[in-house]
């Protein structure tokens, strides 16, 4: 009599994908946070477009109002009553809804960058160190026992050997990547002239999305790193994390010397060697503000005196190891040959991008240079 065989079904069970149950307060708060970005931290003027888009897409029924909403934000402390400058009461955003706006700009950009699959920026410069990365791969000899992923191998053992008897070999285990702890200092810069709002395009709230994005994830998954962030129109001043969501573009031209030349200031205060700038930027460099404090300002074209300026600050933070990294938002022959000769003098990098993948291409290169500039 033959031994009857047991047969192993291999692979994963696939089911209809079911949308997780929210509760109205999280549909509309979903909304709400997409809105209040737009309108640069203005309640008043989110509540509207809320108003709106509840008539023309029927956001809210009679069990569930947007006056109910409203009363929920309060009694969760995302918003408050306040006394404005002019002595009439109104209501603002708080500190926890600046956070949850930034973990949402982080989910919407990183969480797509995550999903998008295996790429150079996890795994070409991770190695044998100290700091965990979330990544996983097969388990190599020399590997240490303490670094195997105990659930992903189980896992493995499931899906290769069935679930019938506990089945694990060498094949199912994995390990967690880690990197070297070391600490990387970045200087975000962001174009707030008025051509950021020119042309019937909104460039800069992608520009804020992308900085809330990055605040948020070193702060979270490298506390050792440091961010600051700099706006640059006809001068440049550093702003806080906090003060993001409430980021406009004014009636500037583009000092882009001044902001440089703020972005390596900061950057001297930083004890560690790993520096970089990251630069967001649309339109041509456009003004210098002179000894005697006065502006010299020039919109038409590539001004020579102005853009050697720039050069020499290139070539300065060269000097002192500080790669620039310039995202383009505009794609003028000119222009672009302008920020190809502004790297050259600095030896960096620059993407020449829509606002689409603006986040992405910033996440990857953030994740690239530390890796690479960690380990020297």
């Amino acid at each position: 009599m033959k031994e009857e065989r047991k047969i192993v079904k291999k692979g994963f069970a696939f089911t209809i994908y079911e949308a997780p149950e929210q509760s109205p307060f999280d549909k509309l708060f979903d909304i709400f946070q997409e809105v209040i970005t737009h309108t640069s931290g203005d309640l008043d003027e989110a509540l509207d477009w809320m108003k709106e888009l509840d008539k023309e897409y029927q956001l809210t029924d009679e069990n569930y109002t947007l006056d109910d909403f409203v009363e929920d934000l309060k009694k969760k402390g995302y918003i408050r009553e306040e006394i404005k400058p002019d002595g009439k009461g109104g209501m603002s955003i708080t500190a926890k809804t600046e956070q949850a706006i930034r973990k949402r700009a982080l989910d919407q950009i990183f969480g797509k960058l995550k999903r998008s699959g295996s790429g150079n920026h996890k795994t070409k410069y991770i190695g044998k160190g100290d700091e965990h990365s979330g990544e996983f791969r097969k388990y190599q000899y020399g590997d240490s026992l303490e670094r195997i992923s105990i659930t992903e191998s189980l896992k493995n053992a499931q899906i290769n050997h069935g679930i019938d008897g506990l089945h694990l070999t060498e094949d199912d285990l994995v390990v967690e990547e880690t990197q070297f702890k070391a600490q990387m200092s970045t200087v975000l810069m962001i174009d707030i002239s008025h051509s950021m709002i020119l042309y019937g395009e909104d460039r800069i709230t992608p520009a804020k999305k992308v900085a809330m994005a990055l605040a948020e994830l070193i702060t979270t998954r490298y506390p050792k790193d440091t961010l600051e962030i700099l706006v640059f129109g006809n001068d440049a001043w550093p702003i806080a994390i906090k003060d993001l969501p409430y980021l406009q573009v004014g009636p500037y031209h583009t000092n882009t010397v001044a902001g440089l030349q703020l972005a390596m200031d900061m950057l001297r205060r930083k004890r560690n060697t790993n520096k970089q700038i990251f630069m967001i930027t649309d339109g041509k460099p456009s003004c210098l503000r002179m000894s005697d404090g006065q502006y010299y300002k020039n919109s038409n074209g590539l001004d020579y005196h102005i853009v050697n300026k720039c050069y020499m600050m290139a070539q300065q933070a060269r000097k002192l190891h500080i790669p620039i990294t310039t995202f383009m938002i505009a794609q003028d022959p000119y222009l672009m040959q302008f920020v190809r000769e502004f790297t050259y003098a600095n030896q960096g990098k620059a993407f020449y991008t829509g606002l689409s993948g603006l986040g992405e291409m910033i996440f990857e290169d953030y994740e690239t240079n530390r890796k690479k500039r960690i380990r020297g």
